[in-house]
């Protein structure tokens, strides 16, 4: 028992870092830390999750109106986190995100845990990013004449609810061909970008924030004049329970603050940079979900949401301003939207592409994982191994799964994760409270403790389902803890 929860000392941490072959590039200033976040933070939940939360599915209940209480609640629940990766952060400025926290805080099990359950996060989760991008990518270049064939387009599980999709695509050996090589497509060429350099990519990542922030604030403008009063009534079709799983929903939307801190290595002053990057980002990302979600609300009514969900393969604000009774350049608003999506799909691959390899850099780094996953490449000074390995997987599983499955193992990995990270900053206080802080969490164990809370309730919003894969889940990354990380680990030689 002594073992496995042996703890990495914090100053141990800060010596792996400045080891000669382990060193990260520093390029990295608050502005490109920011943006980071926001880039991760806004898009495939905003643009794709919105209409699900809102109607509902076969096994929840949706927010309808409500759905704006459910960008609250998600917000205030991920504040509480935010308030926590912050300190650690700025006091473990080291990749590896909760796992590096866990491991100083927790002990080496724990830590094994929550590095294996982030991989849910961000490499199951660009997965379903994948997907939503490709959805959209598709509805863009429609509008230019060109024509993508759904079986080229669509995952195997969704298509056989799609009439006619199946029995039209072609055949081999009597078997439908259908995968989505729009979303393989787009993570191959993102992972190219991130082994080339962090300072690349912060740049294209500030680019492509810029441009999707100018086309939710495009979608805005032109939908708050087709906007109705009488679609928010009644505020809560389906009551608090809608509210509820609304917010559990759409906490993908709110996933990504925290990759933020997957770049600490990289970062010019992580003491002062990252909390800024962690909260700035946060807070800017829940106003301008607050007020997009008040405009797609009120363009389209709950009922009317609820069939065209149920029955089309849409994306949610191009089919608002579909619906919208636009007379003039109807067509070239939805293009302009889809085109924003695209653009914000891609800035959150990108952040989250970049976040696990850096994960399980570090894991390799401290022997749980094989030692080529801890390979710097000699040019570019990136994780080159775990990146490429990371875009073979994402991409491969992006062509043959559904986004609605990948979004709820996601959000059930994240809301884990976020309580292990509150509990750590709390018995850290308690182990060693002299340690320098330049950032503090306020009012400590009561935002680390509302924290817990707060992402349970949202745990407990999501379908049974999913609490048996992520316990699968758990329970494959137990087995090969036990297999290899634990007679492996660094600390126990």
């Amino acid at each position: 028992m002594k073992e496995l929860f042996r703890r990495k000392d914090l100053d141990q941490l800060a010596a792996d870092m400045e080891a000669p072959g382990n060193r990260l590039k520093k390029a990295l200033g608050p502005v490109d830390v920011t943006a980071l976040g926001i880039g991760a933070i806004i898009g495939a939940g905003i643009f794709a999750t919105i209409g699900t939360a809102a109607a509902g599915d076969a096994t929840r209940p949706g927010a309808g109106p409500g759905l704006i209480l459910s960008f609250i609640l998600t917000g205030i629940a991920c504040g509480f986190a935010a308030l926590c990766y912050a300190e650690f952060a700025a006091m473990i400025p080291i990749s590896g995100s909760a796992y590096t926290y866990a491991y100083a805080t927790l002990g080496e099990l724990v830590a094994w845990i929550i590095g294996w359950d982030l991989i849910i996060e961000y490499a199951v989760g660009n997965v379903a990013v994948a997907i939503s991008w490709g959805n959209y990518f598709k509805t863009l270049v429609a509008g230019f004449g060109i024509i993508i064939p759904d079986w080229l387009s669509t995952d195997y599980r969704t298509a056989r609810h799609i009439p006619g999709l199946l029995q039209n695509a072609p055949h081999v050996f009597g078997v439908p061909v259908v995968f989505n090589i729009l979303a393989f497509g787009i993570v191959a060429l993102i992972t190219i970008v991130l082994v080339i350099g962090i300072r690349e990519s912060a740049t294209m990542n500030t680019m492509m924030v810029t441009l999707k922030l100018i086309v939710l604030g495009f979608f805005v403008a032109v939908g708050w004049g087709y906007v109705k009063a009488e679609n928010f009534h009644p505020m809560l079709p389906n009551g608090w329970a809608g509210v509820q799983a609304g917010a559990a929903i759409v906490f993908f939307a709110y996933i990504g603050f925290d990759a933020v801190s997957t770049v600490a290595e990289e970062t010019r002053n992580p003491s002062r940079d990252l909390p800024i990057g962690i909260i700035g980002s946060l807070i800017i990302s829940t106003l301008i979900y607050i007020l997009v979600a008040a405009v797609f609300i009120g363009i389209i009514p709950f009922s009317v949401l609820k069939q065209k969900l149920a029955t089309e393969q849409a994306e949610p604000l191009t089919m608002a301003l579909q619906y919208a009774n636009i007379e003039r350049w109807k067509n070239v608003f939805v293009g302009i939207v889809a085109f924003g999506s695209v653009v914000a799909h891609t800035a959150v691959l990108l952040v989250f592409q970049l976040g696990q390899p850096r994960i399980f850099f570090s894991m390799a780094r401290d022997g749980l994982l094989p030692k080529s996953f801890a390979r710097v490449h000699p040019r570019f000074r990136t994780p080159h191994v775990t990146t490429i390995l990371t875009g073979v997987a994402v991409g491969v599983c992006a062509m043959f799964t559904s986004i609605d499955e990948m979004v709820d193992l996601t959000n059930i990995g994240t809301l884990f994760a976020f309580v292990l990270v509150c509990i750590g900053i709390w018995v850290l206080r308690r182990r060693e409270p002299n340690r320098p802080r330049s950032f503090k969490t306020p009012w400590v164990p009561l935002i680390p403790i509302l924290g817990v809370l707060s992402c349970m309730y949202l745990m407990l919003g999501l379908p049974w389902i999913t609490w048996i894969r992520f316990g699968l889940w758990l329970a494959v990354g137990m087995v090969i803890y036990f297999f290899y990380g634990l007679r492996r680990s660094r600390l126990l030689r």
